[in-house]
Order: structure tokens, then C-alpha cells, then sequence
């Protein structure tokens, strides 16, 4: 994913885009319209074009966040084993060759390297990842439960899951709700479509936009005051913020910094990887081998 790109900040139209009547600057307002209904109808338009671009960045934030996630458990599961394998085998040669030359030297050495095979884990070994907002994350429960553990297929989930979460983010998005319970309703339902759209379950995404299409009528934007409406810019202001630092936080990781290295096609990078850990391994075992016959 490429790295997101922060919302412009908004600004009222000026007045000739404002008036309902398209009149240049300096024109008489509609009938009925005063400075006031004029400077309200504008502060409205961009607070809406606010959320609007809020929203977009949400998005694209979710989206590099599920990125990361799906890219460093599949790194985890499918690379995993090969770097083991690298561990073993550099003891082993280590250990081969401190038994031939007898030096302490290459005997510490031979002891650092079989330590580094099977070190103790510490707190975020053992539970990172497995441990989520709401407890144990699915892939933690399958496992308690016998039931075999799906990864998600690939780092990046496809263009179609991607359009429909799109389109649910932007109808169901908790920061459009008018009051507190709306809003604890769209989190809700929003918490599924991030867990489908982690999984890349297209099937699943469609039953949720049937669903919400389905559901109670979105409310229509109440026509705010002034007062209201300043408070509404500022705290998109103050959410705009958050984001930038988590998406910050996100690129400047060891996995971000990774799916940077191809952007577009972030599977075949975990590929590529494999590619070379196969050839290392086939690498050392040859010196193994060698090291062997004396």
C-alpha cells in the first residue's frame, strides 16, 4: 500500500460556489437568505467535507493496518520454519567446528549459537498477536478449541473486498452517527467488517452491506448551529491527528518498512524472501555436509 495520504484541511467555499443562486461576489443574497443562513449553509458544507475526508483516511489507515497484520503472520507462518532451520544449522556448524579444532574459542561460539535456536520467549512472544481488544483473538480460540487455525490467504486482500469495504466504511462509518446509541450501532457492525475484510472474505462483506441496506435508514445530517458545528471541525481536527501518528507508527515499523519494498504486490515480496531463505539453508547445509566428511 502506498503511504496514506492526510486529509486536506477544509475551507468554506467562497461566497459565489455558496449561494444557491451561483451570483458573483458582491450579489444580493436569494430571497429570504440572510448573511447568517449563508455563513451557517458554508460552515455546514465543510464540516461534512471534513468527515468526508476524515473518513477516506480512516480507510486507507485501516487498510496499510490489515496490511501489516496479515503480512507479519503470514511472514511469521510461512517464513518461520525457515529461519529455525537457519538456527539449527548455524550451531550445528559451529558445533562441527569447535569438535575438529578444539578451541574454546569455537566452542563459546558453538554454545552462543545453539543457545540462539530455542531461546526463552518473553511476554510478547508468547502472546503477541494472540490477544485483541475483546480477549483472544479468533486464531487464539481456534487453537484452544482444537479447531484448525485459517491465516488469512494473502497480505493484501483482493480488489474486490477491498471496493466493498470501501463502500461499507463510507455508509456505516460510527463518525457519521447524530447520538450515542447510533454510533455504538455502526462500531458494532463496522468491528465485523474489519474482521471479514482481514480474512478477505468477499461472500461475508456482501451479506453485511445487504445487511445494513437492510437495517434502520441512515439518519439525514441534522442542520447544526454555529456553536456546534466549530466543536464538530475541531474534534475531526484532533481525530485527523491520532490517524497521522498511527499511520506513522505503522510505516516506521520493521513490517511497514518492508511491505515498502513492494508496495504493489506485497505477496510476492513474503515469496521472493522464501526464495532466498531456501537459498541460504541449501547454502549451509552444503557447509554442514563438507564440514562433516573432515
Amino acid at each position: 500500500m502506498t503511504e496514506p495520504a492526510e486529509p486536506d484541511e477544509q475551507t468554506p467555499p467562497d461566497d459565489r460556489h455558496a449561494r444557491a443562486d451561483g451570483s458573483a461576489d458582491g450579489g444580493e443574497h436569494p430571497a429570504g437568505a440572510t448573511d447568517a443562513d449563508t455563513g451557517a449553509e458554508r460552515l455546514e458544507r465543510a464540516v461534512r467535507a471534513a468527515e468526508q475526508a476524515l473518513i477516506e483516511f480512516e480507510v486507507a489507515v485501516e487498510t496499510f493496518r490489515i496490511e501489516v497484520d496479515n503480512f507479519s503472520r503470514l511472514h511469521h507462518q510461512r517464513l518461520g520454519p525457515m529461519y529455525s532451520r537457519l538456527d539449527e544449522l548455524d550451531a550445528l556448524i559451529a558445533e562441527a567446528r569447535a569438535e575438529q579444532t578444539g578451541d574454546p574459542e569455537d566452542k563459546r561460539r558453538a554454545d552462543e549459537a545453539r543457545a540462539l535456536v530455542m531461546p526463552m520467549p518473553g511476554v510478547e512472544e508468547l502472546f503477541g498477536g494472540w490477544l485483541d481488544s475483546d480477549g483472544l483473538s479468533p486464531e487464539a480460540a481456534d487453537m484452544l478449541t482444537g479447531r484448525p487455525v485459517s491465516p488469512p490467504p494473502r497480505v493484501r486482500p483482493s480488489e474486490e473486498a477491498r471496493r466493498l469495504y470501501r463502500e461499507l466504511a463510507r455508509m456505516a462509518h460510527p463518525d457519521l452517527a447524530q447520538d450515542a446509541h447510533e454510533s455504538d450501532r455502526r462500531s458494532a457492525f463496522i468491528a465485523r467488517v474489519n474482521t471479514a475484510y482481514a480474512s478477505g472474505d468477499v461472500e461475508a462483506l456482501i451479506a453485511l452491506k445487504a445487511e445494513w441496506e437492510a437495517g434502520p435508514a441512515p439518519e439525514e445530517p441534522r442542520r447544526s448551529r454555529a456553536e456546534e458545528l466549530y466543536a464538530r471541525l475541531e474534534w475531526l481536527a484532533q481525530r485527523k491527528e491520532l490517524l497521522v501518528s498511527v499511520a506513522k507508527q505503522l510505516e516506521e515499523g520493521a513490517i511497514g518498512q518492508m511491505l515498502k519494498l513492494a508496495p504493489d504486490d506485497p505477496d510476492r515480496l513474503l515469496e521472493e524472501i522464501a526464495e532466498e531463505l531456501l537459498a541460504r539453508v541449501a547454502e549451509k547445509e552444503a557447509t554442514l555436509a563438507e564440514l562433516a566428511r573432515g
